[in-house]
């Protein structure tokens, strides 16, 4: 075997340590560009991402939060679609059937209002074009750009079953939706009626409670004077004054003995004169204001309770472009909501009816789409009765059958589905699922007919028909996407075989708007829950903790990361540093800080894979470990360095293994990491290399009787770890893992084997030589820059009461241990000598000059180390004296200014704080070079 090229110890960013010649078509240089877009190819037209339903076998399936159409690609899109690719990759790794279904969202408002921007720019409105032209104009768009999400979700590695990609508008999903419309309202749990809901003057459309998205708002409460018929006043609070105009009582509570003589009465609403009756309702909340609540029917959920209960009349003041009616009166109508409300402050004021205005902190509605100011309107709807669907689904969570992850986010969960409220699923648009419901267009007749099939007159009269101008809520039609994708309503193979899906991983912000929907659809239609667990993932932010955002321009595009630093390097970012539910930070500003841990690990593996594979060998396929899976150790005959090595991966694999199957999918990235940077690279390698030089060549010992030879061995250790990392990093490890000895260009990593988890074993010999080896080079390679001494010098080590295991790995001249070649190489030991210290003098030996540095090794010997010939005592003595005056000096002023009661007294307690905190670290530091500058005085 020809040895290798000389290497050097390794620098953390190219691992200069790994170079060597060009093994077999391995670029000098990790260059992802040139592999990945190959190999995602490969995969595809070997049809490695398919699903089989007549296959049998255990499946897993996952299916993908649809994008909307109008997306691209964002970070958070980078970290979902990530985690989902790991735990597919994994799943069809071990041999499951595994399905990972992918599709777009129609995303009604969205997608509506992309097109109707467009028309805006040829001058035009929808309503110019007509409803028919209009959707024509937005299928037109969404066959031109509407998948390109869908490449851009190949490009980072998502191994999809593309052939079953769905669009909750296509027509299967088409026929799914109207199927539970249908079917809910024949159960009495779809229903039309005249509600208050949250509409978006903006979008023109109804909101959902749950796309009315409430944040806090520093506002302001405005306290009216009412007068009563008949003498007297009342004070009304309000944070919307302009609505107002549209009151038409007022309220107190029954109890509420200040009114009592009031209720039964009538005021006089101010700036109109119109005759308010005053009523005692058990709503009002007697602490709010003064007591006194206005009631406006049409603009305000409560009020119009309010108002139903009493008989009160109903004024609806606004439009719905959010401005006002001829409802408000001739001073107001026409005018924006917000300007009305300083018209109306205004009058009041002139009138002097406004006792005051203050500051009022209070939750306001934002439409999740615009972020426009949502208003409560009074408007005929359609609902889904919650209550009865929410039932099941509760009790899924409650007995265990679906399992929220983070826990923290199941109690919300519970709360919210027990607390429940119907559902307005009705849009004011005209992109999206139709609803399927006809009014005959005679008058006398009145018939509504919902139905599955487009009806071509009225069944009762035979006259004209017209159909709903509403849409659903792009919800509906989402809620059905765990079974709708595979065929329902019809008894498809796809949805015997993969119903119910097995993991939904999701963000928390749409717990509502979807995973409880989705819960709710899958028992009302499939009798069972649609998933098993639901993982739920953090925001990606920026580096100073802000959410990424078109409008604040701090977001990260994920295909810019994967041109400059590859999709594996971004994948294992990602990955390593996204705990489950816990939010990731990333300087946008600086891209290369962001991802050079993933791109470092790539580089170090790429180059530690190039030196390795001068010395692989393919181990016998029938061997026990041939594929990588370390279940048992290795014979005691093998070399302890391959013994270790092969423990040391064994723990990795149950490691591992034990984080996914817990959902930790960072701490598998991190365990894999170790394992690779740590044992493989800076140990295994490197205990490989210099055996090799000393053995002039070659790795060692041949293959022991029964055992792989160090080649096989090296071959099999890369198989399990490259197995292990692969659903994390597919591209780097299955570029690999076909040059590996035994493989080829045909080979795959995709569909296994995955190194399942096997029983617990140690190697408790090849440990503690491991040890033996690592602790003598550690406390060498720390005690070098600590004495200034030259990385490259040679260096003399006396080990006082050595180990049994370093005594046997060291040996003598004439019978080396398996261990002298790799602690003289690391750690640049040119002689280590065994209890050769002077009991009667710590630090010394007889023969030295008296000068030298000891160390306590973590097994009790002790290190010692002359520095004699390697270091320029006096100029280190006298470094060493000036660095300890400085020290000295400023603990001084330090102490001083402690001691100083004014400073204590005056200065914010986080300053003094600080200073204390500064005298400790300084206290610390003088210890450290003072003990120092008394082992260069050799004392």
């Amino acid at each position: 075997m020809t040895p290798p090229a000389e290497t050097t110890s390794g620098d953390e960013t190219a691992n200069a340590s790994m170079q060597a010649p060009l093994t077999g078509d391995m670029e000098a240089r990790y260059d992802p560009t040139g592999i990945e877009e190959g190999i995602y190819q490969a995969w595809e037209s070997a049809g490695l991402f398919g699903a089989d339903p007549d296959a049998g076998g255990e499946p897993f399936v996952v299916v993908i939060p649809p994008p909307n159409v109008t997306a691209a690609l964002h970070m958070g899109h980078g970290l979902n679609n990530t985690i989902q690719d790991v735990l597919v990759r994994r799943r069809r790794m071990q041999g499951r059937n595994t399905l990972w279904v992918p599709g777009t969202d129609h995303a009604g408002i969205a997608t509506q209002n992309v097109v109707e921007r467009k028309l805006r720019k040829e001058g035009k409105t929808r309503q110019d074009v007509g409803r028919e032209a209009f959707v024509d104009a937005v299928w037109e768009w969404v066959n031109e750009y509407g998948n390109t999400i869908i490449g851009q979700l190949r490009r980072i590695g998502c191994s999809c079953d593309w052939e079953r990609t769905r669009f909750t508008l296509d027509e299967g999903l088409s026929r799914a939706v109207r199927e539970v419309f249908v079917r809910l309202y024949e159960q009495d749990l779809i229903y039309r009626g005249r509600y208050i809901i949250n509409w978006c003057p903006r979008c023109r459309t109804a909101l959902s409670n749950e796309e009315a998205e409430h944040q806090p708002r520093r506002g302001k409460l405005y306290r009216i004077r009412y007068d009563l018929v008949g003498g007297g006043h009342a004070e009304v609070a309000t944070t919307r004054p302009e609505t107002m105009l549209g009151d038409t009582g007022l309220a107190v509570h029954p109890s509420d003995e200040r009114y009592l003589g009031a209720v039964g009465g009538e005021a006089v609403l101010p700036l109109v004169g119109r005759v308010l009756p005053v009523v005692a309702d058990r709503h009002v909340d007697p602490e709010f204001g003064s007591g006194v609540v206005k009631v406006t029917p049409a603009h305000d959920a409560n009020d119009f309770e309010i108002g139903k209960r009493h008989g009160f009349s109903v004024v609806d003041v606004m439009t719905d472009g959010g401005r006002m009616s001829e409802e408000a009166g001739e001073r107001y109508a026409g005018l924006d909501r917000f300007e009305a409300r300083n018209r109306v402050v205004g009058d009041l004021e002139a009138e002097g009816r406004l006792i005051s205005v203050s500051d009022h902190d209070h939750s306001v509605g934002k439409c999740y789409r615009c972020a426009n100011v949502v208003e409560p309107r009074l408007s005929l709807q359609w609902f889904v009765r919650m209550k009865p669907l929410a039932e099941p689904a509760l009790r899924a969570y409650e007995n265990g059958e679906i399992r929220i992850h983070p826990a923290r986010y199941g109690k919300i969960y519970g709360n919210w589905m027990s607390d429940i409220r119907d559902w307005c699923i009705s849009r004011q648009l005209w992109w999206g699922h139709r609803i399927p419901v006809w009014y005959c267009e005679d008058a006398d007749c009145g018939e509504m007919v919902v139905a599955m099939k487009d009806p071509t007159d009225c069944p009762r009269c035979r006259g004209k028909l017209r159909q709903d101008e509403d849409v659903l809520d792009t919800w509906f039609s989402s809620w059905l996407w765990p079974f709708s994708t595979l065929g329902w309503p019809d008894q498809t193979p796809d949805l015997k075989a993969f119903y119910p899906t097995h993991a939904l991983v999701t963000a928390p912000e749409i717990l509502f708007f979807w995973v409880a929907r989705m819960v709710m659809a899958g028992f009302q239609c499939m009798g069972e829950a649609p998933f098993r667990d639901v993982l739920l993932h953090g925001t990606v932010r920026d580096h100073e903790g802000r959410r990424m955002s078109k409008s604040l321009g701090n977001g990260i595009d994920p295909l810019e990361a994967v041109e400059r630093f590859g999709a594996d390097a971004m994948r294992f970012t990602l990955i390593r540093g996204a705990p489950l539910g816990t939010d990731l930070q990333l300087n946008y500003k600086d891209l290369e800080t962001a991802f050079r841990p993933g791109r470092n690990f790539a580089n170090k593996i790429w180059n530690a894979a190039r030196f390795a594979l001068q010395y692989a060998e393919a181990p016998d396929p029938e061997a026990p470990g041939a594929d990588g899976r370390a279940a048992a150790p290795l014979p005691p005959t093998a070399p302890l360095r391959d013994r270790w090595i092969w423990a040391r991966l064994g723990r990795a694999q149950r490691a591992v293994d034990d984080a996914y199957e817990e959902l930790r999918l960072h701490e598998a990235a991190e365990i894999v990491h170790q394992f690779i940077w740590g044992d493989f690279c800076d140990w295994y390698l490197e205990m490989f290399k210099h055996d090799c030089r000393a053995n002039g060549g070659g790795p060692g010992s041949e293959a022991s009787s029964g055992g792989a030879s160090p080649g096989q061995v090296l071959t099999m250790v890369m198989r399990g770890w490259l197995s292990m990392l692969h659903p994390i990093m597919p591209f780097l490890t299955e570029a690999i893992f076909r040059r590996l000895p035994g493989c080829g260009p045909e080979s795959t990593l995709v569909r296994g084997p995955w190194p399942e988890t096997v029983e617990s074993w140690t190697d408790s010999e090849a440990e503690a030589f491991a040890v033996a080896v690592q602790e003598p080079v550690d406390a060498v390679r720390a005690l070098r820059p600590e004495y200034g001494i030259s990385p490259g010098a040679p260096v003399t080590v006396r080990v006082r009461a050595p180990s049994p295991a370093l005594s046997a790995a060291w040996g003598s001249d004439q019978d080396p241990g398996q261990g002298r070649a790799a602690i003289a190489g690391l750690g640049g030991i040119a002689r280590l000598s065994l209890n050769e210290l002077d009991d009667t003098r710590p630090g010394t030996d007889a023969t030295s000059s008296g000068v030298g540095v000891s160390a306590q090794l973590p097994s009790g010997a002790e290190l010692f180390l002359p520095l004699s010939g390697l270091v320029d005592l006096d100029r280190e003595r006298a470094k060493l004296e000036k660095e300890l005056a400085g020290a000295r000096g400023r603990a001084k002023g330090a102490a001083a200014k402690l001691a100083n009661p004014g400073f204590v007294a005056n200065a914010p307690a986080e300053v003094v704080e600080r200073e204390r905190r500064r005298v400790s670290d300084l206290e610390a530091l003088i210890a450290t070079l003072t003990q120092k500058l008394r082992t260069l005085r050799g004392g």
